[in-house]
């Protein structure tokens, strides 16, 4: 049971207990509770409430009240599971994960100029951008940096070094830098020549750090107005080489959903997680679908697949376009905890055109999520019995339909 769910559901049998115990006494009854960090003043006659004892009662009107929270407590947690489960998780809506749309594009930020030897100049901003964090085997990353004012015109800079360095940690030996030369010629990385924006890129399986796996880290030295500064590019590498893609993707219509499967020729047995996006025919961002499963040496079909559920739902503009597909090993207990597949950058396959009735419209089922919703509405219908039992005429409709 995810963790979240755990809370709410400890919380929403805690308080059908109470509220249980509470039905077998009159409403006007008082409740004694025991109290021994307070005791009640002491009173003389019949009557008298034990020593350490508080009495106090609960209103009618107070009770109505705590009931008809619970009411709402608990629809709000069986519906919004409900809601919310309603698609597996692999496959659901893109716009839930927004900064898996483009996982391709370039990372770029704008900091305060950084000072040697502390402080940094808020009036200088240095605009730097890396085309990607994870590199798989035989992958490239360019950089680049300039400088410019608080009013974006661009200001001299120049660079005074590079250098990547693959970082150790603890005990291991580091390792030396590769010097990295930034250019401002027009060539490589740099799209304009003499424009005061300076790039370089980064091939480590063409260096010394072939055979490298974890943080390359890239410093890069400049001055501006003749103030010096620094910066820092982090990636992440991957030296090994777990598996590679077989053959073309094709396209399926299973169990009322829709697949895609590809091939992929497994070197290093183990958990492969796989994601890719979804756009429909209009271009638009539609879906992100994702496998996670243990797959053995070999040839291996790998299946994306697009709920037929949320085809329904979101009414999908046919034919759907798999891009940007990306995969790797899990990796237990170690750094990097993951050894990259070759990406799959761009279109992989646009499909056919289906009618969206061929499509099922049934919600996802799941042992888990059956017995989730089991336990959510049982809470669900005591608590909305409680509150009958003071205020039937009143009883709020259900905000979803009943178990």
């Amino acid at each position: 049971m995810p963790a979240a769910a755990g809370i709410a559901l400890v919380a929403v049998l805690a308080g059908i207990a109470w509220l249980i115990g509470a039905e077998r006494a009159d409403s006007q009854a008082a409740i004694v509770v025991a109290s021994a960090a307070a005791p009640a003043p002491a009173l003389s006659g019949a009557g008298a409430a034990p020593p350490g004892v508080v009495i106090s009662a609960i209103s009618p009107a107070e009770r109505r009240r705590q009931l008809l929270e619970n009411v709402q407590l608990t629809e709000h947690t069986y519906c919004n599971y409900r809601d919310s489960s309603k698609y597996p998780h692999t496959s659901r809506p893109i716009a839930e994960q927004p900064d898996q749309v483009y996982p391709n594009a370039p990372v770029s930020e704008a900091n305060a100029m950084r000072k040697d030897g502390g402080g940094a100049d808020p009036n200088v901003l240095i605009q730097t951008s890396q085309t990607r964090v994870y590199l798989a085997a035989g992958e490239s990353v360019s950089f680049s940096l300039r400088a410019v004012d608080k009013d974006g015109a661009v200001l001299p800079l120049v660079v005074t070094g590079a250098t990547a360095q693959g970082m150790n940690f603890g005990k291991q030996r580091p390792l030396s830098p590769l010097s990295l030369p930034f250019v401002d010629d027009g060539s490589g990385a740099d799209p304009v020549p003499g424009d005061s924006a300076f790039a370089a890129t980064l091939t480590p399986s063409q260096s010394s750090l072939a055979n490298f796996n974890g943080t390359i880290r890239t410093r890069v030295a400049y001055s501006v107005g003749g103030q010096n500064g620094s910066v820092a590019f982090d990636v992440i590498n991957s030296a090994e080489l777990p598996a590679v893609w077989m053959g073309a993707a094709r396209e399926t219509v299973e169990n009322g959903s829709l697949s895609y499967v590809l091939k992929a020729d497994i070197r290093s047995p183990g958990r492969y997680v796989v994601s890719g996006r979804v756009d429909d025919a209009k271009g638009k961002p539609f879906a992100l679908v994702n496998f996670n499963e243990m797959l053995q040496s070999g040839p291996n079909e790998i299946k994306l697949t697009v709920f037929g559920k949320l085809l329904r739902d979101q009414e999908a503009a046919l034919p759907l376009t798999l891009r940007d597909v990306d995969a790797y090993l899990l990796k237990e207990n170690t750094d990097p905890d993951r050894a990259l597949m070759p990406r799959l950058e761009g279109k992989v396959l646009t499909g056919k055109s289906y009618p969206l009735k061929s499509f099922d419209d049934g919600e996802w089922r799941s042992e888990e999520r059956e017995r989730h919703l089991a336990e959510f509405g049982k809470d669900m219908k005591a608590a909305r019995a409680a509150f009958a039992v003071v205020d039937a005429a009143h009883l709020p409709a259900p905000a979803c339909p009943l178990p």
